[in-house]
């Protein structure tokens, strides 16, 4: 196991206070001294839990934290662990679960809002980096539906569909409906893979063919449709399925 997240405070079985802590090992003072960089996961997480319980103090329910899910060891097990999850931790309550929780939206959004001053969508490669980050974690399917006027800009993208683990329900009708509402001129579908595999299966090659053919009917062109799974994706166009 990584050192940031394997290890607990304890002296003779007890929990040892953070004053108990020497002041090199106490997270607030280790930053005001050092700056927040030299943090590990753990003592940024106990900045945040600020306190603990009687059993264990922020930093033990810090580790504790980054060990709880399973499979998904460290900070990004936060992406993965629920609020019930998460309230089952000794010394996590409902609040500090949410504030867990929030902190991993939180997360999400700013590595997605780095992208918005250079949003151009000049490549599958481009929209992939858009949406991989809030995508990854998601247990189900998603469709999200970008649209663009006649110079390839983008007017705006929405999530037009969500299904189960296994597929997601999509019509030609819904998409095309959100599309003249906006007067867009070229469309382009993403979804994302929850097994993390982006080979799109027959299913997804059938949707797109039909989503063609109804853009050639009305005048909407289907640019793309980009599938994607954990740090990799599948551009149907690249393909030449499109």
């Amino acid at each position: 196991m990584d050192k940031n997240y394997c290890k607990e405070n304890f002296a003779g079985g007890h929990s040892v206070s953070m004053k108990e802590m020497s002041e090199t090992e106490r997270p607030y003072e280790k930053s005001f001294k050092y700056g927040v960089e030299v943090l590990t996961d753990a003592e940024l997480l106990a900045v945040i839990l600020r306190t603990g319980s009687r059993k264990a103090n922020a930093l033990s329910t810090a580790y504790r934290i980054l060990d709880a899910h399973p499979v998904h060891k460290g900070i990004v097990g936060l992406n993965y662990l629920t609020v019930s999850e998460l309230e089952e931790i000794s010394g996590v309550g409902k609040v500090k679960a949410i504030q867990m929780k929030c902190l991993a939206e939180i997360s999400r959004r700013m590595a997605r809002a780095s992208f918005k001053p250079f949003l151009s969508f000049q490549s599958p490669q481009s929209i992939a980096d858009y949406f991989m980050e809030n995508t990854r974690y998601l247990e189900k399917e998603y469709v999200y539906l970008l649209m663009f006027d006649a110079k390839h800009k983008l007017i705006k993208d929405v999530r037009i569909s969500e299904g189960t683990v296994n597929s997601s329900m999509l019509s030609p009708r819904e998409v095309f409906v959100e599309a003249l509402r906006y007067d867009a001129v070229y469309i382009i579908l993403v979804h994302n893979h929850p097994s993390g595999d982006p080979t799109p299966s027959g299913q997804d090659i059938d949707i797109t063919r039909e989503m063609d053919r109804a853009g050639e009917l009305i005048g909407i062109e289907l640019s793309d449709h980009i599938i994607l799974g954990n740090n990799c994706y599948v551009s149907l166009a690249e393909r030449g399925i499109l």
